[in-house]
């Protein structure tokens, strides 16, 4: 049986019979996105374990990228992509301080002596005034709520969104759809990821240059975590009271390709070299959980394709909003 709607569109996980224990989910989200999510589920009565799979680090900003943002600031290119929050955020740093800069410049040329003092005093004011040579495309509303958030009455620019927040989304927006070859794009980003927004724009000749503001690595404590809680896991399963209870499967929130691959090597790593525990050990010995032991909540079409080629349980959903987590996983455990 598969579950849909308008914002989850695809599944291969059968519905689970009802089970006196608390649905386990695992929010494998980074720790500056998690809490949401996490809140909302534990709300609806499910057992939430934060073990994230990436954590974000910021990158030196270089040269090139300054390049990149004035000449997007002068009008090179037809529409500007933020992928993220943490994009948003860097990527508006670095536009305040370009926009520093040139009223700093302005006032230099204009005036000399005491009223180019006076005139740096005007800017320490109003430097904000940020004016975007070209569409603002945020991907999500928590991108959008970034750049809406600082914007001043001053600033002039609209923050434009995808009515489904990912690839397929943005091609399908007029500002997106309607680029050609020879127009220009802009992204904000962290290194690696939409692919498909990227390959299919180049195709048709469009010119696709990237800032990457910060790259995504996976925790160092992530296989401690995975270890410690699965341990856990297996002691509660062992109880005389859980042992004649059908136990649906943990569920495992995978928002990118990235971190199903930190989670992929984590648990197979695990399974490979066995659980170690002085506790508990006639339960733990050579015990350890495989992927297919787990169901699977996966963004977008891409990374179900993932899933679907090894054969394991998924509901594939359009966006991370818990809302929408929370209604496709609902049904396992009505």
């Amino acid at each position: 049986m598969s579950w849909s709607s308008p914002k989850s569109t695809d599944s291969n996980q059968p519905i689970d019979k009802p089970s006196l224990l608390a649905q386990v989910v695992i929010n494998t989200r980074p720790v500056e996105r998690a809490a949401p999510l996490t809140q909302h589920l534990q709300a609806a009565g499910m057992s939430v374990i934060d073990m994230p799979m990436l954590t974000l680090q910021p990158r030196q900003t270089t040269d090139d990228d300054m390049r990149l943002m004035r000449q997007w600031l002068e009008g090179e290119y037809q529409a500007l992509v933020i992928v993220s929050p943490t994009a948003a955020a860097s990527g508006l740093a670095a536009w305040q301080l370009l926009e520093r800069e040139r009223q700093a410049k302005g006032a230099t040329d204009k005036d000399t002596t005491d009223k180019e003092i006076d005139g740096i005093g005007g800017i320490e004011e109003n430097f904000e005034i940020l004016a975007a040579p070209s569409h603002l495309i945020a991907v999500g509303e928590a991108t959008a709520a970034v750049l809406n958030e600082v914007k001043l009455p001053s600033a002039s620019y609209q923050v434009l969104q995808p009515t489904i927040a990912n690839n397929e989304g943005m091609l399908a927006m007029p500002e997106i759809e309607s680029l050609q070859a020879g127009d220009k794009l802009l992204v904000w980003r962290g290194l690696g990821g939409r692919r498909l927004l990227v390959d299919t724009l180049q195709a048709r000749g469009v010119h696709i240059d990237s800032i990457a503001w910060y790259e995504r690595t996976m925790p160092i404590d992530a296989m401690a975590q995975y270890q410690q809680w699965l341990v856990q896991l297996l002691v509660q399963q062992s109880l005389p009271q859980t042992l004649s209870v059908e136990q649906p499967k943990p569920i495992v929130i995978i928002s990118s390709g990235t971190a199903f691959e930190h989670w992929e090597s984590v648990v197979k790593a695990v399974a490979e070299q066995g659980l170690k525990s002085t506790s508990n050990k006639d339960i733990t010995d050579n015990v350890a959980l495989e992927l297919a032991d787990f169901a699977y909540v996966v963004l977008g079409e891409r990374l179900a394709n993932m899933l679907a080629a090894q054969q394991l349980s998924y509901w594939r959903v359009e966006d991370l909003a818990p809302a929408t987590i929370l209604a496709a996983i609902h049904p396992t455990y009505l």
